[in-house]
């Protein structure tokens, strides 16, 4: 059984689903493109430091890919910790876990 068998089916048509969703969609996709592209100039080389970058370029590569495209973004994404924080070490979410940190979570 297929990931795609498993899920239910789409009420719309693939027709209805490019007809209602294409335009908005289009939109999405060149403002990462413009994203991405700001990032390019401000670093050439391609190899920013910040984590949440390196995650975001990993997301655009699973797009291109086969199976549940949304569940393998979410996950890579998301903090696989399961140990609650002794405090808060922020005050705003970061959208992204750094799985490259070598530091500990407390």
């Amino acid at each position: 059984m297929t990931a795609r068998s498993r899920s239910s089916p789409s009420p719309l048509s693939p027709q209805a689903l490019v007809d209602e969703y294409f335009i908005e969609n289009r939109t999405r996709l060149l403002e990462i493109a413009a994203f991405l592209d700001r990032l390019d100039r401000a670093d050439p080389t391609g190899d920013a430091a910040d984590f949440r970058v390196r995650a975001f370029r990993e997301a655009v590569g699973l797009l291109g890919s086969p199976g549940d495209r949304l569940m393998q973004i979410q996950m890579l994404l998301s903090d696989p910790t399961s140990a609650p924080l002794t405090s808060l070490d922020r005050k705003s979410a970061l959208g992204a876990y750094d799985r490259w940190s070598e530091e500990v979570p407390s």
